[in-house]
């Protein structure tokens, strides 16, 4: 086990790119790769927190961003599977209600203590920038990115680069944009082909790179989803279970060289 547990945040300001279906992927692959892994769903939406079977009554995210509890005594264990601190339906009132200085710095404070117990926290992000997005990320060493091979996905990746510059300029100058995932790919398509073209090129400008791994769309995920079951647990020889493996591969193998 390492040290000092690596925290990466998924995030995307753009709904639809399957971001909270890669990171519930990206934490279940780290823990079956035998790394001890912490899933923490900060979307008030709950996607993760329901799929993954989750309980969701106290203590979750709510009260630990509350300081109503300390982090440790809402950690779920799963056994077989990285253990969670899910999401509440009350996320959604802390824009209003984190009003006090250093309200950015409340998830950062709280994940110290875990550090230690881990190899990998990994936290999935709602879908706009407010202040559980702030906190993600300035709590956060590395960030990955989903995107869709479309225009609108590539807008989203220039978004992101300069939330991310002010982030830096403001509360974690050591955050680093750790690649964009190529997510719901058609490799039939030659829009697709093309767009996949254009995200290589733009990753670049922005100083990041683009995952050689991409996630192929496919109904085993809902599937999955449904059935409470991790996609690897579900169906372990689906396209979609093979993509992410090899993503968390080769997430596990760039972050030994960059570390």
């Amino acid at each position: 086990m390492n040290s000092m547990a690596q925290v990466i945040a998924i995030t995307n300001q753009k709904g639809g790119v399957g971001k909270s279906t890669t990171t519930e992927a990206l934490a279940e692959g780290l823990a079956h790769k035998g790394k001890k892994t912490l899933l923490i769903d900060l979307d008030a939406q709950g996607s993760i927190s329901l799929t993954a079977g989750a309980t969701q009554t106290p203590p979750t995210m709510y009260e630990v961003l509350t300081q109503q509890c300390e982090s440790a005594t809402a950690i779920q264990q799963r056994q077989g599977r990285a253990d969670m601190i899910p999401a509440s339906q009350y996320l959604a009132r802390l824009d209003v209600e984190l009003v006090a200085t250093g309200k950015e710095y409340r998830l950062r404070e709280q994940l110290a203590p875990l550090l230690p117990l881990y190899d990998f926290i990994v936290i999935d992000t709602p879908p706009a920038l407010g202040v559980l997005t702030v906190n993600a990320l300035t709590a956060a060493h590395r960030v990955i990115m989903p995107a869709q091979a479309d225009i609108y996905s590539l807008q989203g990746v220039g978004q992101l680069s300069e939330t991310l510059e002010a982030i830096r300029a403001y509360t974690n100058p050591g955050l680093t944009l750790m690649g964009i995932l190529l997510t719901r790919h058609n490799a039939r398509s030659v829009l697709s082909r093309d767009m996949a073209e254009a995200a290589r090129a733009t990753a670049q400008q922005i100083g990041t790179f683009l995952y050689d791994t991409v996630i192929r769309e496919a109904v085993a995920l809902k599937e999955a989803q449904a059935n409470r079951q991790s996609i690897f647990t579900y169906a372990p020889k689906s396209n979609p279970a093979a993509d992410y493996m090899a993503f968390t591969e080769e997430f596990l193998k760039r972050s030994s060289t960059h570390a």
